[in-house]
């Protein structure tokens, strides 16, 4: 049996069926000087070197320099470290915790710090593997010699995985005698994974790796002890209520615990927000103005009416003010390097007309709020009428809310400024973690289908540069903030699963966007599923699924 192999270059070539895709490899396309393959497109879908090709087939080689590269390196990276500490510390267990700048925590379980000395060590035995080059190999497994490994082998949270899948073959990475499950593709050797770097920090240490569009270089670490102490302290809950990875909360749902455990997730949000509210309302002399920020899909609309709602239980009357309609005129708006109209830039913003009404708010003038009509690209100057009551707070939240630049006129002292975003604490096992991008990526498809009708491709289309006005606009400004909010909700991904999944499906091998689709799809089966009706109605969840007990 032949197949008809099709390349970037439009070169078609005919193999056998069943060649693995490492051995066409020397086709130049394939080839680039400066950074290695980590793994090759078939058919829009991306898999390892060793993958076998059965039918006629597009290749596209992904190297280390793309962003899906740069996703296989730090995936790798922590396959390759999760080797050394096994053959250094084969009776401890070596967690993965969360993302802290270009880096993972990690943390040994029961060690209140990790030794200088142990870190030398594994920094040797990565670098000792590196140097050896080893092969990193895919393979299929029967489930039982898969879950019988993970047991032997102290993987307790990767053997119960397991226990909700039925697949009679389980696919595994293999480097010498230490197997994972395959979750999604890994560099071809060890050999590609040479920069990284080793730091104490906290009780733990920081696996760091390089940016994605300089994979030869680790950058200056910058700390953020605010968000640090939000992940510690939504991992400590999760480790007292034994719901810290996706086996856990599956053996709950199994177990019909669930709803219990979700009163709990959303009485501790509530919580959450309630000590913000005392903190500002401490300063109440000096805080004229909340400034809330955070990334796509981190909840901020919710959480800005659940907030507004503790203020009023402490005596305040919270007043929201819309950003968008401070936009200027459609003419007036700058463009990004592709001649578009860069919406998301602060100069899209009439910052002197929204700090002169600040001001005479403040001083207790009255202010018409323009409106902006998004169809014509103006705004009516005279909107809404507004003046602020005794006792009033001015609640302002948008993407550059962190940025001093956005209220140069209002001082410091009359700001208190929250990051938002869905920090989960949950992992797939001890050392595959759950992107807080994955998150909030999945609570996106849900809520563009749910609310603006776009499929799947929609969203996908546009998460790219969603993501790069994040990393412009909000990410530089987290760590200036008063107070960091986690709206992660520890069993939210086995809801959205169920409105998810029929979305991603509709994503075609045919579609640039399939590969995506298929590793969310891959992702979300390792969850049991949780019916939406089960969601409080004033959940941060509601903004996504739908049916909240808020007007939006």
């Amino acid at each position: 049996m032949i197949v008809n192999i099709t390349f970037p270059s439009g070169i078609r070539k005919k193999y056998p069926t069943g060649t693995p895709v490492e051995n066409i490899l020397v086709h130049s396309d394939f080839l680039n000087k400066t950074y290695p393959l980590v793994a090759v497109k078939v058919n829009n879908d991306i898999a390892s070197l060793t993958f076998r090709l059965e039918v006629n087939s597009y290749l596209t080689p992904v190297f280390l320099n793309s962003r899906e590269g740069a996703d296989i390196y730090r995936r790798s990276l922590c396959f390759l470290l999760t080797i050394a500490a096994r053959d250094l510390f084969p009776k401890q267990r070596l967690v993965i915790g969360h993302s802290l700048g270009n880096g993972y925590f990690y943390y040994f379980v029961g060690k209140k710090e990790v030794e200088s000395s142990n870190l030398k060590l594994l920094k040797e035995k990565m670098a000792e593997i590196v140097e050896a080059d080893l092969p990193i190999r895919r393979r299929v497994i029967s489930y039982k010699e898969a879950a019988d490994f993970f047991k032997r082998n102290n993987q307790p949270d990767t053997r119960l995985l397991l226990e909700y899948r039925n697949e009679p073959k389980i696919p595994v990475y293999e480097c010498g005698s230490f197997l994972d499950l395959a979750h999604a593709p890994l560099a071809p050797r060890t050999g590609i994974l040479n920069f990284f770097e080793i730091k104490k920090y906290a009780s733990g240490f920081l696996l760091r790796y390089p940016e994605h569009d300089r994979p030869d270089h680790i950058t200056a670490f910058r700390d953020n002890p605010t968000l640090f102490s939000i992940y510690k302290e939504y991992k400590n809950w999760g480790s007292i209520l034994k719901i810290n990875c996706v086996g856990s909360l599956n053996a709950l749902i199994n177990k019909s615990e669930i709803r219990e455990f979700i009163q709990v997730a959303e009485a501790l949000h509530d919580k959450k927000i309630a000590q913000i509210a005392d903190h500002i309302c401490e300063k109440k002399e000096f805080i004229r103005l909340i400034l809330i920020a955070g990334p796509s899909s981190s909840g901020k609309t919710t959480f800005s009416k659940k907030l507004a709602i503790q203020l009023k239980v402490l005596g305040r009357n919270p007043v929201a003010i819309s950003l968008d309609n401070y936009f200027v005129s459609r003419e007036l708006t700058p463009r990004d390097q592709d001649g578009n109209y860069d919406f998301e830039a602060l100069e899209a913003i009439d910052i002197e007309l929204l700090n002169n009404h600040l001001l005479k708010l403040f001083n207790g003038e009255e202010v018409s709020i323009p409106v902006f009509n998004f169809h014509t690209g103006r705004r009516r100057s005279k909107g809404l009428k507004m003046k602020l009551p005794q006792r009033s707070l001015l609640i302002l939240e948008g993407i550059h809310a962190l940025n001093d630049r956005l209220t140069p006129l209002i001082s410091r002292e009359n700001k208190y400024k929250i990051y938002i975003s869905a920090l989960t604490q949950l992992n797939l096992d001890d050392h595959n973690r759950i992107p807080t991008t994955d998150n909030r990526l999945v609570r996106r498809l849900v809520r563009d289908h749910q609310f603006r009708g776009h499929s799947a491709l929609d969203t996908f289309s546009m998460w790219e540069s969603v993501r790069k006005g994040e990393a412009r606009h909000i990410f530089p400004f987290q760590d200036s903030a008063n107070s960091a909010f986690n709206s992660a909700l520890d069993y939210e991904l086995a809801v959205l699963k169920v409105l998810a999944e029929p979305l991603l499906i509709n994503v075609k091998p045919d579609s640039p966007h399939f590969y995506e689709a298929r590793r969310l799809s891959s992702f979300l089966s390792n969850f049991k599923h949780i019916p939406p009706r089960w969601v409080p109605e004033h959940s941060i969840l509601r903004e996504f699924i739908g049916e909240s007990g808020f007007k939006y």
